[in-house]
């Protein structure tokens, strides 16, 4: 949790630096984070599983850039609607336990509502 709290401190400084948050509104912040997941996407999209592996072997330094944009982005929106992101996972997966029981979702892809 310390860590996070760092990460969203540095993450705030690199955007007050550059006096971003004018252009930092919930919509245009979420909207990024979309585009950044779309980028990371691309790295997948239409390759065979071989191709993927393959892939992630010979490009790890751009997939891991893509999964830090995303993180960025997830750190700025939670900073600016005051989400604790560590709180808000943490509850996030107690709810998730109701809903995907290990006894009924256990090495299964259904969705909670079809278990």
């Amino acid at each position: 949790m310390a860590e996070i709290k760092e990460l969203t401190r540095r993450v705030m400084k690199f955007r007050d630096e550059r006096d971003w948050k004018q252009f930092h509104n919930p919509k245009d912040v979420a909207i990024s984070l979309t585009l950044e997941a779309a980028e990371l996407l691309e790295h997948f999209q239409w390759k065979t599983p071989k191709e993927i592996s393959a892939h992630i072997k010979a490009g790890r330094e751009e997939i891991s850039d893509e999964l830090a944009d995303v993180f960025y982005w997830v750190l700025v929106l939670g900073k600016d609607l005051g989400i604790d992101i560590s709180a808000a996972l943490k509850k996030k997966l107690l709810k998730n336990a109701v809903k995907y029981p290990v006894s009924k979702s256990k090495g299964r892809i259904t969705k909670y509502n079809k278990l």
